[in-house]
């Protein structure tokens, strides 16, 4: 069995494009990854192929396996459709924070939804929650391989060798890299590819309110894909020089502001690295390259991001268009 070929070979090689509308006023320049590009949707194609392709070179993946994985969605979507162009049976535990678009997207590709709608009693998140029943679901199903995004070293070698090597063969040593976190995974790929090479650049990791990752107080999280109710176990305390906290509001703003100057419809995600740069602008110098990781489409969040009702009722103000 082999991941190869096909669909596969869309994966990576995104476009990184200057949001020169966006940041016209600011003496630097700002260079966006296109990842919501990948065929999948999203970033996590990359996590997605390598520990699959991995997994089946060191044979704990053959043809009767069975795919098992946590995700709030877009990497689910990435293992759906892969399994799906391998033959393989897979199952996805999500939360409720999952959005509707995101489920059906998985459903398409013959993905089963288990849904985990209470959350851990002790920590009152859903992540250790939905980790618990994956631990069920492996010990009920024959066959059944956990790709574990929160821990394996695939997951950050597929953006230590894809991801920043494209961003590095782009545009050189980069003076600033903004990254929103989550597993980890494209961080601490990241980070490993700039120090292996001795870069100076400023790795500015952007956490969402209300996740401890990188010790923030706990508290509720509107959107998935940014920021854990646990520490990640690719987590170092070394993978970023400065972390930058984004509320929900600026999550939506930014995805705003992409759309209003440059035309670009991405995720939640996206939203609040866009706000972040905004936030440190003041702390940027003049001449300085920037770097920002986009990891996913807009369209799976027109239901929240993109809908003023949802955001007046949820969020608490109304967006400016």
């Amino acid at each position: 069995m082999e991941l190869e070929g096909g669909i596969v070979q869309a994966i990576g090689h995104t476009p990184l494009i200057r949001l020169s509308r966006l940041f016209k006023d600011q003496p630097f320049e700002v260079y966006g990854k296109m990842e919501w590009m990948n065929p999948g949707g999203s970033a996590k194609d990359r996590p997605a192929l390598f520990m699959l392709r991995e997994a089946i070179r060191r044979g704990e993946v053959t043809s009767e396996s069975v795919i098992v994985e946590s995700s709030s969605g877009n990497l689910a979507i990435s293992l759906a459709q892969l399994c799906r162009y391998l033959g393989l049976r897979f199952i996805c535990v999500v939360d409720p924070r999952t959005t509707q678009q995101h489920l059906q997207i998985i459903r398409s590709f013959h993905g089963e939804i288990d849904l985990v709608s209470v959350p851990d009693e002790a920590t009152g998140e859903f992540l250790p929650a939905r980790i618990r029943r994956v631990a069920e679901l492996m010990s009920q199903i024959p066959n059944a391989y956990w790709t574990n995004q929160y821990g394996s070293p695939d997951n950050a070698l597929a953006h230590s060798e894809t991801t920043m090597r494209e961003i590095g063969e782009q545009l050189g040593k980069v003076d600033y890299l903004f990254c929103g976190v989550s597993s980890c995974g494209t961080i601490r790929g990241c980070m490993e590819y700039i120090r292996s090479r001795g870069w100076s650049t400023q790795i500015v990791a952007v956490d969402a309110e209300g996740s401890v990752i990188f010790g923030g107080e706990k508290g509720s999280r509107k959107f998935p894909g940014l920021g854990a109710g646990i520490t990640p176990g690719l987590h170092r305390h070394d993978v970023a020089d400065k972390v930058i906290y984004v509320s929900d509001r600026d999550c939506v703003e930014g995805c705003r502001a992409l759309v209003r100057e440059e035309a670009v419809l991405a995720g939640a995600s996206s939203g609040g690295v866009i706000s972040a740069i905004r936030r440190m602008s003041g702390m940027i110098p003049s001449g300085a390259v920037v770097a920002a990781i986009l990891p996913d489409r807009g369209e799976r969040y027109l239901n929240t991001v993109y809908n003023d009702e949802w955001v007046g009722r949820e969020i608490g103000y109304t967006p400016s268009n």
